[in-house]
């Protein structure tokens, strides 16, 4: 009897397959994320630009790769994950608050569990080298990456 494939694997596997009606090719593609990698965009964002304003769909089923690798090949991607620093610009926006209301105890709060994932991220991100080994979390560090960003 011959294996049949549910219908939830046909559809991952449609999914991830180039449509007919994207008109780039693989090439124009990765040229696009270099250019908007360029101009300073996060990766979530070329994704979101690529899907909205570009048709496509899928950047892996047409290149073979992801954005983020495209960009590591062309030294584009910034020094810090743009997960750990889009949590670090959070803690700082809530620090401002807390300086403005300091009785805040929930945003208090809030702002330890903030701050216990960003290093947590941090130890993964040690541990698969895409930080530096000494690389520490604190205010002044969370400054300068939401600065230069």
């Amino acid at each position: 009897m011959p294996s049949q494939e549910s219908e939830a694997a046909r559809a991952r596997k449609a999914a991830h397959e180039v449509p007919e009606w994207s008109t780039l090719d693989a090439d124009e593609v990765e040229e696009l994320i270099i250019e908007l990698g360029r101009e300073g965009k996060q990766s979530a964002h070329i994704g979101t630009i690529l899907r909205d304003q570009h048709a496509v769909p899928d950047v892996k089923a047409v290149t073979g790769k992801k954005i983020t690798d495209i960009l590591d090949e062309e030294d584009l991607l910034p020094p810090v994950p743009e997960d750990l620093a889009n949590l670090m610009a959070r803690a700082l926006n809530l620090r401002e608050h807390l300086r403005d209301h300091p009785k805040d105890k929930e945003n208090k709060r809030g702002l330890q569990q903030l701050e216990a994932n960003i290093r947590s991220l941090a130890k993964y991100y040690r541990e698969k080298e895409a930080l530096p080994y000494d690389w520490k979390y604190d205010e002044r560090t969370a400054q300068m990456v939401v600065e230069g960003q």
